[in-house]
């Protein structure tokens, strides 16, 4: 299948017109090809796109999609498995002294400030709970805290903070793009403003990188185009979607699968152009916590 990419929505413009212009690119390449009577049939190209909070990608006709590798091996640390970011970015997880970079973002957005968290964080347990009280019941994730140290991190010191209480999950996806996202607490989620901009004023680096996949029951972080941009919004996948490993996979959904069936049913309210967009039936976060898991 066709790659895809989840973003938050500060790059909207910039992407748009690199939309533009690789499908420009794209139609010159088939009339050559054509001419040359070259087949083009069994490729994939995908083009990286930013639209109103999600990256996402136009596709030709093709096969496989060689940006889904395996799976990290279960054993992997997370200093191991943690993306390298630049170097005037947030670091990884320092496994030396257990400790996370969390940096002030800097790339504008509306900020609903909660602090920062705290920079220690624990491997141990490997596994935590974390459940959405949802108008529409309860979405459990069992977060890997040993490969995903500072994002789980983070998301314990959002919940505490009630930081998504209230919030409502702004984006549905497609039949080829099968997630739904959600962290930005100042969406509305109405089919006409432009979520996807809203975060907790912080960053921090992408973790669990290595042979990251994006099937349905995963829940990764969104981020924008460039590495260590990640902060409180998140994507829960109910299909499988063709990502590149940019966007940490924190946990897999152990409960509440039927509950974004149900929402993708229902549709969206307006298509944005891309296949995607608020979703009809509407999910609030009521509450958010967090529990260790021994």
């Amino acid at each position: 299948m066709g790659g895809k990419a989840v973003s938050t929505g500060k790059d909207r413009q910039k992407q748009l017109a690199r939309e533009h212009y690789e499908r420009q690119m794209q139609r010159r390449l088939e009339r050559e090809q054509k001419t040359k009577r070259t087949a083009i049939i069994g490729s994939t190209v995908g083009v990286v796109i930013v639209v109103g909070g999600i990256v996402t990608a136009i596709a030709l006709l093709g096969g496989g999609d060689a940006q889904t590798d395996a799976a990290a091996s279960p054993t992997a640390s997370a200093q191991d498995t943690a993306s390298a970011p630049p170097s005037t970015g947030p670091k990884p997880y320092d496994a030396a002294t257990g400790t996370c970079d969390y940096v002030a973002d800097t790339s504008g957005g509306q900020v609903k400030d909660v602090g920062m968290p705290p920079k220690k964080a624990e491997t141990k347990p490997a596994k935590k709970t974390m459940t959405f009280e949802t108008n529409l019941g309860d979405i459990v994730v069992e977060l890997d805290n040993a490969k995903a140290p500072c994002t789980t991190n983070s998301l314990e010191h959002l919940a505490k903070k009630k930081y998504y209480d209230g919030s409502k999950c702004h984006r549905l996806g497609s039949a080829q793009f099968p997630m739904l996202q959600c962290g930005d607490p100042t969406a509305k989620a109405d089919g006409k403003s432009q979520d996807g901009s809203g975060g907790p004023g912080y960053v921090m680096a992408e973790e669990n990188l290595e042979g990251a996949k994006y099937t349905r029951g995963v829940m990764a972080m969104a981020k924008t185009s460039a590495p260590g941009s990640t902060g409180s919004q998140f994507f829960l996948v109910y299909g499988d979607i063709g990502l590149t490993p940019d966007y940490t996979p924190v946990g897999t959904i152990t409960k509440g699968l039927d509950i974004l069936d149900k929402v993708n049913k229902a549709g969206v309210i307006a298509d944005m152009g891309d296949g995607t967009g608020a979703p009809k039936q509407t999910v609030e976060i009521k509450d958010v916590t967090i529990a260790g898991k021994s």
